[in-house]
Parts: C-alpha cells; sequence; structure tokens
C-alpha cells in the first residue's frame, strides 16, 4: 500500500517578522492523525513556525504544502475550510453571546450565494455539545470565567470542522486545572480523528497528552518523534540547560521531568 503524503509540510522556508528573521531553512512534516506539539525554550520560533504553518505568516524562501500544493495558491476561505487556527490572543467582541462567536466559526463556509443553513447550526450545536457549552450558549462571553472563554475559541475553531486544528499556547493565563481540562478536551478530538498541531510550554504535559513531539532551539528543529524517544535528561539540558532526571509518569507512564537540585549538580 502506498503511503499518503502528510497534509502539512514546512519546505526549506525562512520565517520571521519585518527585517528580523527567526528561522531559516526550516523543514517539517506534520503527521496526519497526530496530537504534535511543539516545544522549545522562549523565543526559539515555535509561535513563529505555527504562524507560518497558518499562512498568517509568508515565508520569505522556501514553501508551506497543505494537501500536496503551495498554500499560498489557496483562497483563505479555502484554506479556512481544510485548517483552523486558536491564536495566541484573542478577543471577543464586546456583548457576544456564547452561541454567537461560535458561529462565527461557519464563516469559510459563508457568501453572497450561500448563506446560514441548517448544516451551519448542526456544526454549532455539535461544537458546543463537544465543549459543554450547550447550557451557556446564551451567555455573554465577557459573563464566563477564562477556562470557560477558551472552550468557547476551541469551540469556534471545532464548528469550522476541518480536519488540522492548529492552537498557539492554548493553556497560557489558565490555571492548571483548565490547562488539563483543555488538553483533556483537545485529546477528545484528536482520538476522532482530527490532526492537532499546539504550541506548549510545559514539557509534561507535551509528553503526556501529544504523540508526536517538535523540539526546537534558536529557530531549527533539534528533533521530532514520540515523546518516549524524544524526552530525554540530554535534550532538556541541552535544550532548556535543566540539569533534570527523566522519569515515567506515575499514572500514565509518559516522561516526566524532575529538576535537580542545583547545589547537587558538579559542574
Amino acid at each position: 500500500m502506498t503511503a499518503h503524503p502528510p497534509r502539512l509540510v514546512i519546505e526549506d522556508a525562512t520565517i520571521g517578522y519585518d527585517q528580523r528573521t527567526i528561522a531559516e531553512r526550516l523543514s517539517l512534516e506534520i503527521p496526519d492523525g497526530s496530537f504534535t506539539a511543539i516545544i522549545g525554550p522562549n523565543g526559539c520560533g515555535k509561535s513563529t513556525l505555527l504562524r507560518a504553518l497558518a499562512r498568517v505568516l509568508t515565508p520569505s524562501t522556501g514553501r508551506v504544502l497543505l494537501d500536496g500544493k503551495a498554500i499560498t495558491q489557496y483562497g483563505s476561505k479555502e484554506v479556512a475550510r481544510r485548517m483552523g487556527l486558536l491564536p495566541q490572543t484573542s478577543l471577543a467582541p464586546d456583548g457576544i453571546r456564547v452561541a454567537d462567536l461560535v458561529a462565527r466559526g461557519r464563516s469559510p463556509y459563508q457568501s453572497l450565494f450561500q448563506q446560514w443553513r441548517s448544516s451551519d447550526e448542526q456544526a454549532v450545536a455539535e461544537a458546543l455539545e463537544a465543549t459543554r457549552l450547550t447550557e451557556l450558549s446564551g451567555r455573554l462571553v465577557d459573563e464566563l470565567s477564562g477556562g470557560q472563554r477558551q472552550r468557547v475559541w476551541v469551540a469556534m475553531l471545532l464548528a469550522q470542522q476541518t480536519g488540522i486544528m492548529l492552537l498557539d499556547e492554548p493553556t497560557t493565563f489558565l490555571d492548571i486545572a483548565h490547562q488539563y481540562e483543555l488538553l483533556e478536551l483537545l485529546r477528545t478530538f484528536h482520538d476522532e480523528g482530527k490532526t492537532l498541531v499546539a504550541v506548549l510550554h510545559d514539557l509534561d504535559q507535551a509528553a503526556r497528552y501529544a504523540d508526536h513531539l517538535v523540539v526546537m532551539r534558536d529557530g531549527s528543529v533539534v528533533t521530532s518523534g514520540p515523546p518516549a524517544e524524544v524526552v530525554t535528561a540530554e535534550l532538556v539540558q541541552e535544550v532548556f540547560g535543566l540539569p533534570c532526571i527523566v522519569a515515567p509518569d506515575p499514572v500514565t507512564g509518559t516522561p516526566t521531568v524532575v529538576p535537580l537540585d542545583p547545589r547537587s549538580v558538579v559542574r
């Protein structure tokens, strides 16, 4: 059987902002059906890579391929029907209700000649149910807690009904309980067959929920692969400068990082 090429690929790309280059000659394939977590120290280019994959940033050299074609060859709505993005910071319009914000996820399917349909209504209802927001659908987004608001944004992304979901630091600003609640929700989407790519800061959470890790440093991919193969004490020391041991999580068996007492480290 012939393997299908990955749906999302970045090839030999140079990306950055204005005159500042963040990454050069960056190449990466996102495994189809994976929950891929991009990890690395602050400022290493994680979010920049994700924005390039999402076509928010255009590489100055190289290209991003979506379904075998350069992503620049698609119209914006066509990209949004294939791939959705949850940015690092999202601001809801004042006075908007939960269901109305989630309904904005259907905008890629709307046009002057094709307005709101029963299929759009169903997609919103399913997204609200999947994120446990049905009972809050009439509430103002401004009235919700931080964890609830983040679920609304995820519901809007889910309502797009794309096979690929990109999430830029989705757990930032959430307390630890809501972080795990959101990651459990994302794992549910992955189990249903969606390809997820998320920028995460917490190594233990990344190893616990993702099945594919991409480790970055200084704008380059250091390594990638399954968490059990990627997360080692040597890698954590090399990439993060943190002396540690890596031990199995007592609940999941996934790698967990245990920092060493700096006073006990021989230098």
